[in-house]
């Protein structure tokens, strides 16, 4: 870590300070400071009410008690490393899964001058947090080996101004996850796995009977349906936002993306209801047999193997559509530290030292991060190294040769942004409404809000 100005640029980043909009998934906050349904965050001289010895708060969604014991105790275990050898002591607090990414709690809190000293956040909601004037700027903390460590694509959606807001625990590129029986009783097998959207929507169909569906794409509007919904987009060369700065979301590629989804539904080889956490989470679905394939990330290799243990599977790439391009994209969360919390400097320190230190405890964290508590790509070169035939083998060997090559980082929008792209998502895979009117009226939206939007750069 540097030290020799890290204090004075703390300062000058929380005097900088500006209140910029905030809004949710929808819906205006009934906290202080609402203004006509937009709601910024009220910091102006108002500090945590905190005592300035008290722990500073880790809010996150692993531990204590998390639903996955080793990634509660990597949580755990790295707090209280930091508490042994530091006096500004850290304590975590938990929230639900659900409340934290697709709830209110967290935007709630800072609205109204609560929010946590640290907290993770990914790079969907990354502009909300910016433009609100929350994130700390951790470039301080940060030596220059251990920022060239990170992989540019990684670390990119992050920074603002050359400057890092978050650093990143994790890559979390997508695929598709299959169940042998499921295909073996269809009459099918590894020669099947589909390679095109239409043998995709071939194969769910044979799949799919009275007990089973044959595929399950995510179907609760938030940020994770419209991560997972992206690469589909991307595949056909669609974006949401075009090198001029406006919408380039009415396009071919973005209307057979939203067709895709909506056919399997229609067809009946996808559910309108997912089970358990969500789309997120492969147990209660592909695991337990109600879906066949199921589209989700790298760390279903470990929820897996923890909680569906006996079920042979498989792991393809996304199939792509006629002249498309095969891409995927990773995800990822990190740490961030909040610019007006009760101890911002030994905040950012905090998270330099547990996730971008060139000591070799830092890699180590981030490996066991990414190998054991979880399986994910590590974010850091020294990481993978250190990874090593973890890597090469099994299915993690399939995701780092196969899959993580076609990845692209998620896109980083305003909270405007998302709900215009979650809503066509919604109105057409579940409402019924034909894509390409979906598509124009979400560009025109688009643009009417791009035309006057002011905060960071869209990614």
């Amino acid at each position: 870590m540097t030290t020799d100005d890290s204090s004075s640029s703390v300062r000058r980043r929380m005097g900088g300070l500006t209140r910029r909009r905030l809004l949710t998934q929808g819906t205006a906050f009934g906290a202080a400071g609402l203004v006509g349904g937009v709601t910024g965050f009220p910091f102006i001289n108002r500090l945590s009410a905190r005592a300035q010895g008290a722990p500073l708060k880790f809010w996150q969604f692993y531990a204590p008690g998390g639903n996955v014991e080793s990634q509660s105790q990597w949580f755990e275990k790295t707090v209280a490393d930091w508490n042994a050898s530091h006096e500004q002591q850290i304590e975590l607090e938990y929230l639900p899964n659900a409340d934290y990414m697709d709830g209110t709690r967290l935007p709630t809190a800072f609205a109204s001058g609560e929010g946590p000293d640290l907290f993770i956040i990914s790079p969907g909601d990354f502009l909300r947090y910016y433009n609100g004037g929350v994130l700390l700027d951790l470039t301080p903390f940060i030596e220059d080996a251990a920022k060239s460590d990170f992989s540019e694509s990684v670390i990119a959606n992050r920074m603002v101004d050359g400057k890092i807001f978050g650093i990143p625990m994790e890559v979390e590129p997508m695929a598709m996850y299959y169940s042998i029986p499921a295909f073996e009783e269809a009459g099918l097998n590894e020669n099947d796995v589909p390679q095109t959207w239409d043998q995709l929507l071939d194969v769910a169909q044979k799949l799919t009977n009275d007990q089973r569906y044959g595929v399950l794409f995510d179907v609760t509007p938030g940020y994770y349906q419209n991560f997972t919904w992206y690469p589909f987009m991307w595949q056909g060369g669609g974006d949401i936002q075009g090198a001029d700065g406006q919408s380039s979301f009415n396009s071919p590629a973005v209307i057979q993306a939203l067709k895709l989804w909506q056919d399997a539904v229609n067809m009946g080889a996808a559910p309108r209801q997912v089970l358990g956490g969500g789309g997120f989470d492969i147990v209660p679905n592909l695991g337990s047999g109600y879906v066949a394939m199921q589209n989700v990330g790298i760390w279903g290799i470990a929820a897996l193997r923890d909680g569906a243990p006996d079920l042979p599977y498989g792991v393809f790439k996304l199939p792509v559509p006629q002249g498309g391009k095969y891409v995927t994209v990773g995800g990822g969360w990190a740490f961030v530290a909040n610019a007006r919390g009760a101890n911002p400097e030994a905040a950012g320190e905090f998270c330099a030292w547990a996730l971008a230190s060139m000591s070799p405890d830092s890699v180590q964290r981030v490996t066991d991060w990414c190998t054991v508590a979880k399986s994910d790509m590590p974010p850091r070169a020294s990481a993978l190294e250190a990874g090593g035939a973890a890597y090469q083998e099994g299915m993690m060997g399939v995701f780092s040769r196969e899959i993580y090559p076609g990845t692209r980082a998620e896109p980083r929008v305003p909270p405007e942004v998302y709900k215009i792209v979650s809503d066509a998502i919604q109105a057409t895979m579940l409402g019924g409404q034909d894509p390409a009117a979906a598509a124009a009226a979400a560009s025109d939206q688009l643009n009417a809000f791009l035309s006057g939007y002011s905060g960071a750069p869209v990614l």
